[in-house]
Parts: structure tokens; C-alpha cells; sequence
């Protein structure tokens, strides 16, 4: 079952996760004062707010390119060509 080729590809691929495990698991350890948790969660309404009004706009600009863009392919467009669809 075990040959020397999947022995060694065994090692290799254990000692390969233990060296990435023990990259990712420095951790800082810096601690949170009372005040600066107190400010970080008085912010959040407003980052939120800021978040929702950014995705709006960057939605309403999405949608008026799209439209834009499917009002010249629209089939009807080509078929009442002749036609002022404004």
C-alpha cells in the first residue's frame, strides 16, 4: 500500500500544511481599550450609512449604463427603425 513515492509525497504535503499553519497563526496582541471599542461602535452607524448611499449610487450608475446600452438592442428598436422612438 505504502511505497517509498507516496511515503515521500505524504511527508512532504504534512510538513508543507505544518509550515502554513504556522505562518497564519501569528496573531497580534494588541489589546482594545474600553474607549477605542466605545468609538469604533459609535462609528458604525455612520460607515453603514456611508456603505448603503455608496451602493446606491454605484447601482443607479450600473442600471442607467445597462439601460442605455439595451435601448439600442432592444429587437423593437431594429424593427421600428424608420420610426422617432423618443
Amino acid at each position: 500500500m505504502w511505497n517509498m513515492k507516496s511515503m515521500l509525497l505524504f511527508v512532504a504535503s504534512i510538513v508543507a500544511v505544518i509550515l502554513i499553519s504556522m505562518s497564519m497563526a501569528n496573531a497580534d496582541d494588541k489589546t482594545i481599550t474600553p474607549k477605542e471599542f466605545a468609538t469604533t461602535i459609535s462609528e458604525v452607524p455612520s460607515k453603514v450609512g456611508n456603505f448603503i448611499s455608496n451602493e446606491v449610487e454605484k447601482t443607479k450608475a450600473y442600471q442607467t449604463k445597462v439601460w442605455s446600452e439595451a435601448k439600442t438592442k432592444w429587437p423593437w428598436n431594429q424593427i421600428f427603425k424608420g420610426k422617432d422612438n423618443e
